[in-house]
């Protein structure tokens, strides 16, 4: 029987070849999309849940109120971790973490680096596994480092890199260990590790409890709770600074580092699990749409399978062996569309992983992979055969065989609500899509505050500081550079903020934090920053410059400063007087309000060389500028930034979520159209003698076009109905995640409705207008 049934399927698969691609295309698509999502979700969800002390590892964070708000950051003291260790008998381990650039070298090779300074427990705590070396003992000495496959690679080519030496600022380190290479689902992004021991070595260790300095990881030991642990340790840095910091230290667990990184009233509340909730319903939907097409597609032949089931129930079948039948046909159709969409995923994985920016890979090799396979791909053809297997096995014999079995013209029928149901996810995708662009260039259109064409940046490495005066006269004289400053940080983001600064009239309760750099002069000019009141930094003319400080407009207000100029503002044990305002320019992100900035003189000190080239060819200049630095800074590479890049960045989020969201609904509409296309194609073959008729009586083919066009237009229209509040909601909801954003206006429904209308047309118009030229005495030829 099961022969039988197999041939009988693949009959009628080869019967309606047309309908039957459709069918195998369009599940493929459906299938070969919510693959490639959940391979992402996948990998989102998994990251650092491989570490074999994933349940009991934790992440120290802050929350403290500043500006009126809870507000949460995860950097931490630098003593905090010891004394956890010495204090608390409830935590197994702690480990510090600091994340370091620097100029690594091994004989000639010279390159930067990105280092992670630690605890030796960190290669105990975590599950980094060493190819090479003792994880015990490979961070025990002051001089020791372990490094990647890929950075021993690097610097060593295919020499065995195990006790050999690279220097960094002077100093030599043995190669105690080389650390398989990190996998992609990791939050830590590091090319080797250095021993905290020589933060303490070089003095760049301190005790305090009022700098947050950098990342502190606990293990807890068996059966403590996390809600244990966070009451016991909450007020520890309150006890140790005697009342002077105010904050609570609590615990993140190794779960939600990636996904949930946003809390309000003290738990963790969203984060990048927005994105991942959104794209899981948005694979839900492509699959649903694929499965809809199936159904659509299934019934809407049913006359062509009528009498047969007749046949099978006049000859003993019940109605149990039928919806067997037809749920076998179906998943025979949907095995065939899984394979084809494995096909389609290995063509297509390179340039997703391009979009997404990871390196995805299908794990054919995994029991792992086929025991879901196989279940998505059952689950999926159960899901699209079942409603045809129980509509083909409900006709009654008597009925379909003495031919008065009629397809059902009533004005609701299941086979129009799938079809509305089918567009109205294609038209939230398209609203959805055109909300996240217009989101996107919004932040792209704000005014940055500075000029960002032609400005350079390059960090103060090696001589740089020392020879900076010769290089800034260099750069000016010879033409390359237009203007030439020193800053504490890149002007694209904040490096150090502060809620301690003390000026006449600030309120007790006041802990309103601001952003902090530095400059040595001339930074408005280079950056192209605009002045509002008083002057720039000019030690030439003014050498108690070194003490100056300029603020931004929205500083200015947090202060209260009616006339900013000349007043006293105290950072520490350092008073700094009042030069000048300028106009806000974005440091963090264009999407959040303009957060009080302050730029500090000389005396703060200075981490980055700023340069604005001239107009004309950049990177000739850009070259010139190596020149000039290779020969002021031999013994470190030429490593250089252009501040639009940088800027730019800010947007590669939402860029790429608008880029994933507007595929996939691109998708979703081929997938619709492809099933409008067959019930279009299926709905002129059916009515093909009523079209003979009507043309014999003289209706003209914009007529019956029109006819068989006009149902099909009624149902994407109230699709649209239905899609509008969903997607006007779902937005706003994503919206309020931004403090700078667009109102939804109605055009974007409106632009919707045209293309979804457009679409629809389109697709369906092409069977109709076939249908309507066609020859009317080949079409009554029987009557």
């Amino acid at each position: 029987m099961l022969k039988n049934y197999f041939r009988i399927a693949f009959r009628n698969l080869w019967r309606s070849k047309g309908f039957s691609l459709l069918n195998i295309f369009g599940l493929a698509v459906g299938m070969a999309s919510a693959i490639l999502i959940l391979m992402w979700i996948q990998n989102e969800v998994s990251f650092d849940r491989f570490h074999k002390n994933d349940a009991t590892l934790y992440k120290a964070w802050n929350r403290g109120e500043f500006d009126g708000k809870l507000q949460y950051w995860d950097n931490t003291p630098r003593i905090l971790g010891p004394t956890l260790r010495k204090e608390y008998p409830e935590i197994a381990d702690v480990t510090r973490a600091l994340s370091r650039w620097y100029v690594t070298t091994a004989g000639e090779r010279k390159i930067s680096t990105q280092a992670l300074v630690v605890d030796p427990s960190f290669l105990s705590m975590f599950s980094f596994p060493l190819v090479k070396g003792n994880a015990a003992s490979a961070l025990s000495s002051v001089y020791s480092i372990v490094i990647t496959e890929s950075m021993a690679r690097k610097m060593f080519g295919t020499e065995d890199a195990m006790n050999k030496t690279i220097k960094i600022d002077g100093d030599n380190f043995a190669v105690t260990g080389v650390l398989k290479d990190l996998p992609i689902n990791t939050q830590f992004s590091f090319e080797y590790l250095l021993p905290y021991a020589y933060q303490v070595k070089t003095g760049q260790d301190e005790n305090t409890w009022s700098n947050n300095a950098l990342q502190t990881y606990i293990q807890l030991k068996p059966n403590v709770s996390e809600t244990a642990a966070n009451e016991k340790i909450k007020n520890i840095s309150r006890r140790h600074s005697n009342g002077e910091v105010k904050e609570e230290i609590f615990l993140h667990p190794v779960s939600k580092w990636h996904l949930w990184t946003q809390f309000e009233n003290g738990r963790a509340v969203g984060g990048l699990i927005g994105t991942v909730r959104l794209f899981g319903v948005i694979a839900a939907f492509i699959l649903l749409i694929a499965c809809i097409n199936f159904m659509n597609l299934s019934t809407a032949r049913s006359e062509k399978r009528a009498k047969e089931v007749g046949i099978r129930k006049v000859a003993g079948a019940g109605r149990g062996m039928l919806i067997l039948q037809f749920l076998g046909e179906s998943l025979l159709i949907t095995l065939i569309a899984g394979v084809l969409a494995l096909f389609l995923v290995q063509l297509t994985l390179p340039s997703f992983d391009l979009l997404v920016g990871k390196h995805l890979a299908v794990p054919y090799g995994s029991i792992s992979f086929w025991i879901p396979a196989i279940l998505f791909i059952l689950v999926t053809g159960v899901t699209a055969g079942s409603y045809p297997a129980f509509f083909l096995s409900s006709f009654q014999p008597v009925t379909v065989l003495k031919g008065a079995f009629k397809k059902a013209h009533a004005a609701v029928n299941p086979r129009k609500i799938l079809v509305v149901v089918q567009f109205s996810f294609a038209i939230i995708l398209i609203i959805c899509t055109i909300v996240v662009v217009q989101q996107t260039q919004y932040g792209q259109d704000r005014e940055s505050g500075y000029d960002k064409g032609q400005l350079v940046y390059h960090w103060l490495t090696g001589d740089l500081n020392k020879n900076f005066p010769l290089i800034k006269s260099e750069l000016l004289n010879s033409g390359i550079a237009s203007s030439v400053t020193r800053t504490g940080f890149p002007l694209t983001d904040y490096y150090s903020d502060s809620w301690g600064f003390l000026w006449q009239g600030k309120a007790a309760d006041d802990k309103t934090d601001f952003n902090r750099t530095s400059q040595d002069q001339g930074l408005v000019k280079t950056a192209g920053l605009k002045m509002i009141l008083g002057r720039d930094m000019d030690l030439q003319n003014y050498p108690t410059d070194s003490n100056a400080m300029i603020l931004n407009e929205t500083a200015a207000r947090a202060m209260g400063f009616k006339d900013p100029i000349g007043q006293i503002v105290t950072d520490g044990d350092q008073k700094y007087h009042v030069v000048g305002v300028i106009k806000d320019f974005i440091m963090d992100s264009p999407y959040d309000i303009t957060r009080p900035t302050l730029i500090e003189g000389a005396r703060s000190g200075f981490n980055v060389i700023n340069i604005n080239l001239t107009a004309g060819n950049a990177s000739r200049n850009v070259e010139k500028v190596a020149q000039i630095f290779r020969r002021y800074n031999p013994d470190y590479p030429f490593e250089y930034h252009f501040v639009d890049d940088d800027y730019a960045r800010k947007f590669s989020s939402t860029k790429s979520t608008a880029l994933l969201i507007g595929l996939f609904a691109g998708l979703t509409i081929l997938i619709s159209c492809l099933g409008l296309f067959g019930l279009a194609a299926y709905m002129a073959e059916n009515r093909i003698k009523e079209i003979g008729v009507r043309k014999v009586l003289g209706a003209s083919v914009f007529g019956i076009t029109a006819l068989l066009s006009k149902d099909f237009l009624f149902l994407v229209i109230i699709s649209l109905l239905i899609a509008s509040p969903i997607a006007w909601y779902a937005m706003h909801l994503w919206l309020e995640g931004y403090a700078y954003r667009i109102h939804i206006e109605w055009w974007v429904f409106a632009l919707a409705g045209i293309l979804s209308v457009a679409i629809s047309l389109l697709t369906v118009s092409y069977q109709a207008i076939r249908a309507a030229i066609a020859n009317p005495v080949r079409s009554l030829r029987s009557e």
